[in-house]
């Protein structure tokens, strides 16, 4: 059974930062690209970022490029989400989730195969 589970999020001011982790099981962790997703209260869920396979490419949503940062550990089954910045438009529910090929650009949630629960994260201004 394949499980992903989200922590780290919580309750940030403005220009603050925080880290989401989510960590991997029931699957081989390197057969998958993964990716981050959030969505917002009465908004559709929206592409944040994706690492390949083995963590040698990396792509971003144009809004959180720059402040954002997705790397992964593949002996730890984990990806990991360094949101710096952070601005109140970036409050959402954020999403991990794989996919079994490594098109790390597309930006649709339709070729995720698996994902997590989410964790909240709220930015205060």
């Amino acid at each position: 059974q394949v499980q992903l589970v989200e922590s780290g999020g919580g309750l940030v001011q403005a220009g603050g930062s925080l880290r989401l982790s989510c960590e991997a099981s029931g699957l081989t962790f390197s057969n998958y690209a993964m990716g981050w997703f959030r969505q917002a209260s009465g908004k559709e869920r929206e592409f944040v970022a994706a690492i390949s396979k083995i963590g040698s490419r990396t792509y971003y949503a144009g809004s959180v490029k720059g402040r954002f940062t997705i790397s992964r550990d593949n002996a730890k089954n984990a990806v990991y989400l360094q949101m710096n910045s952070l601005k109140p438009e970036d409050t959402a529910t954020y999403y991990c989730a794989s996919r079994v090929d490594n098109d790390v650009r597309s930006t649709t949630y339709q070729g995720y195969d698996y994902w997590g629960r989410g964790t909240q994260v709220t930015v205060s201004s």
